[in-house]
């Protein structure tokens, strides 16, 4: 009987197997067919064959980021090797009009941009507080701050987890904060009110406190360097810089989501015991030798006390050198291969850890900025800019619909694609600064929460099986709205502030 049960769930599975590859299969037909049909109708009656290729890559591209017929990162895959082998193989006359070549090597060469290098220092640093318990470390100073009841310690665990955000992965955060709570959890019970809170607002506040820095999302990343490869504005934009418009918004809007969730669930204002969370791990430094006459009692170095100070010390190094670029000059990419070296001489990182780093979302990164580039060279934004350029649009209007929309593809897509493909665009409308779009769409990008699947941290906190898909819109829908709201105002008041 067992055996046939198990023959039976085996079947089961093998049949979902192949209805999910039929599925990706379809979408992944459909969207060839569309892209062959949108650049059919779209293209210019005076464009190149380098054109019609470019075009139709950004319309398959954003037909698979969409559909996820494919995962997010292979796409990012296709898109260099479908510039390099199709555009590598064009005659010059192919290209532009005037007999121009394309150097593809560049669409290849998005792997050592700066961009890449920032979010892969922001990796090793993530990586390095997690291994040390450094990221604990700011969770407990956080809540032993404020009195054991339901809503305060709501409160801590909402910081906590924003500014941890900020230096590290929102999907790290979110796991590290979830495992942490679980013994409260599971003390005052997953189903209730608190724990209803805490499950909510965890990926809540990991989603918005990536907004906080450069590398806190790969979508402010994306933003900062279109705008200072651009040429349009005398200055870059630095890592302190991007601080001022996103760490107020961060807060706020951590701050609103904590007080929206307690008028909703109401957990109580009881005591909780949270010892245990307040509790460091406890470590022998002590040996203990007994031999047949006496005892003897060693000290031992402790080890994770060592690369714990480490981990901090190259934190605040890194950090001090983001911050204060403007006054030593040294790009914030640079700084980056601080921790790179740090952590790896001295094995806190190991060859293990770099090969279980998330390189899926580099390669995402990279083929956009590929993508991006593609775009620029071949004069593809520069034709559909013009022709945008003849609708009658209000400036006014253009930051809350580009913020709106910039939230609802999140919502269906990765929001590293979605700012991708929005970004570039935004970069070069005519009648706008050039920063004002780019830095919107990238803070945006971080205020997708009304499905499970929109974020990683809200994928996290609904696999525990605790909260069902509907308990996501609550948040997904303040955020949603309230974020956009929120940006639209500071980076309006910050861009006269900072003199844009």
């Amino acid at each position: 009987m067992a055996d046939s049960r198990r023959a039976s769930s085996l079947h089961m599975r093998q049949i979902q197997r192949m209805v999910e590859y039929q599925r990706h299969l379809i979408f992944f037909l459909l969207c060839l067919i569309a892209a062959f049909l949108l650049t059919h109708f779209l293209r210019g009656d005076d464009f190149t064959t380098a054109q019609d290729y470019v075009l139709f890559l950004l319309f398959f591209s954003v037909g698979l980021w969409f559909t996820e017929a494919i995962p997010p990162f292979a796409v990012g895959i296709l898109i260099v090797g479908f510039l390099v082998f199709f555009l590598g193989s064009l005659e010059p006359e192919g290209v532009s009009a005037g007999g121009q070549g394309l150097d593809v090597h560049k669409f290849v060469s998005t792997w050592s941009n700066s961009v890449i290098w920032l979010i892969l220092g922001g990796f090793f640093l993530a990586e390095g507080m997690r291994k040390t318990g450094v990221d604990q470390d700011v969770f407990r100073i956080l809540a032993s701050r404020f009195e054991p009841r339901p809503a305060k310690i709501l409160l801590s665990v909402m910081l906590a987890t924003c500014i941890a955000s900020m230096v590290m992965s929102n999907t790290a955060t979110t796991a590290m904060m979830v495992a942490t709570l679980a013994p409260v959890l599971a003390r005052t019970g997953d189903q209730g009110p608190f724990g209803k809170t805490i499950l909510l607002g965890i990926p809540a506040a990991a989603a918005v406190g990536g907004m906080g820095t450069i590398i806190g999302s790969p979508p402010n990343a994306i933003a900062v360097e279109a705008i200072n490869n651009s040429g349009l504005l005398s200055y870059d934009i630095g890592f302190l810089d991007w601080m001022i418009f996103g760490v107020p918004i961060a807060i706020l809007l951590t701050l609103l989501m904590w007080m929206a969730l307690l008028r909703k669930y109401h957990p109580g204002n009881a005591p909780l015991d949270i010892t245990d969370l307040l509790a460091k791990p406890e470590r022998s430094e002590r040996l203990v030798i007994t031999t047949e006459n006496q005892q003897e009692e060693i000290k031992l170095i402790d080890g994770n006390r060592i690369r714990k100070r480490i981990v901090i010390i190259t934190l605040l190094i890194t950090l001090t050198l983001w911050l204060t670029g403007r006054i030593h000059g040294i790009p914030p990419a640079a700084v980056s291969g601080l921790p790179i070296i740090v952590f790896t001489m001295v094995s806190i990182i190991t060859g293990e850890d770099v090969r279980a780093l998330p390189w899926d979302t580099l390669m995402l990164v990279a083929g956009g900025l590929s993508l991006g580039l593609a775009i620029q060279d071949t004069g593809i934004s520069s034709y559909f800019i013009d022709q945008m350029a003849q609708w009658s649009f209000r400036p006014v209007l253009l930051l809350p619909a580009f913020a709106l929309l910039t939230v609802i593809l999140s919502n269906i897509m990765s929001n590293t694609a979605a700012a991708t493909i929005l970004i570039p665009v935004a970069l070069l409308w005519p009648g706008v600064h050039p920063a004002i779009l780019p830095i919107t769409i990238g803070l945006a990008a971080s205020c997708a929460l009304y499905l499970p699947v929109s974020t990683p941290p809200n994928a996290i906190v609904f696999a525990t099986g605790k909260l069902q898909q509907q308990e996501f819109r609550f948040g997904g829908t303040i955020v949603g709205l309230a974020g956009p709201l929120l940006i639209i105002i500071w980076v309006s008041l910050m861009r006269f502030w900072l003199g844009f």
